[in-house]
């Protein structure tokens, strides 16, 4: 009796053009399909969601003060931004002591912070007093802008170049809380903000100048925490919740007011004592000798 040889059936590979095949094997690194090494095999990138729902809330405060602003609800407006800088302030530090840290976290927090400390502080005070003075007005309200952007820039490039005790010009959520905190203390003292746009004018402009100048202001954050503290320390934090919750709006653009004035102090003590006044390491460190 005849036998018939039976033909295998053809792989799904070989019905497709050698070139389709071909590109296949490169996005897979060259190797053939049977040669790929597992440890190639990309995965799923995630994302940590404890430090970025932090960055998320302060996004949403930035937003929502500037629907707050267009609805003429300053108050609400300014105080969603001082909510914004106690979350900004949390995202990075929960980040650490998780161990969640992630460029992604990074950039959404620059991205974050271009919102609540840069787009939204010059909408509410141009909405409060600048809209009156037209032209002036929104270029001062731009420059406040421009200078939040410049400065998260040029922090994230100058960030392993410059002595980390101090910040290089006025950190954004500091000029946000000078802009916002201007705003919500003539609001609650009853002040029209048509009567007072020249020094909204002037103080919107001087956060916006100061952000991208080259002015040393102190970081705070060679404070350890996690070291033992004197007992007066925690008594002074005490009084000083006590003085903010007494009447936020004046206590805390007062304590604003002289931090955006502190970096010129350190500034001149540092060129009378003949330090340099720039914090950027501009000389090269040679491991190998010449």
């Amino acid at each position: 009796m005849a036998t018939f040889k039976r033909r295998k059936a053809k792989s799904s590979a070989a019905q497709f053009p050698k070139a389709l095949r071909l590109n296949k094997n490169v996005e897979r690194g060259g190797y053939a399909d049977d040669e790929v090494p597992m440890a190639q095999v990309r995965r799923r990138r995630g994302i940590y969601l404890l430090p970025n729902a932090f960055t998320t809330a302060a996004l949403f405060c930035g937003f929502y003060a500037i629907v707050m602003a267009m609805n003429l609800r300053f108050d609400q407006a300014s105080i969603a931004i001082f909510v914004a800088m106690v979350l900004d302030s949390l995202d990075g530090r929960v980040a650490r002591l998780t161990n969640t840290q992630s460029e992604f976290g990074a950039q959404y927090d620059s991205l974050s912070d271009m919102v609540s400390f840069g787009a939204a502080p010059a909408l509410v005070v141009y909405e409060w007093s600048l809209r009156g003075m037209g032209k002036l007005g929104w270029l001062a309200a731009f420059v406040y802008c421009a200078g939040g952007a410049l400065r998260l820039a040029r922090f994230n490039t100058n960030i392993t170049v410059v002595d980390k005790r101090y910040f290089q010009g006025l950190p954004s959520p500091a000029a946000a809380a000078l802009v916002a905190g201007f705003v919500w203390l003539m609001d609650d003292l009853g002040f029209r903000g048509t009567s007072l746009s020249w020094a909204a004018w002037a103080i919107t402009l001087y956060a916006g100048l100061t952000m991208v100048s080259n002015v040393p202001f102190y970081s705070f954050k060679d404070i350890n925490l996690r070291k033992p503290m004197p007992f007066i320390a925690a008594f002074l934090v005490v009084l000083a919740l006590v003085a903010i919750f007494s009447d936020p709006s004046k206590v805390l653009f007062g304590l604003f007011v002289l931090y955006g004035l502190s970096g010129f102090g350190v500034y001149f003590w540092r060129w009378f004592k003949g330090k340099p006044v720039s914090i950027v390491q501009t000389e090269l460190e040679h491991d190998d000798k010449d």
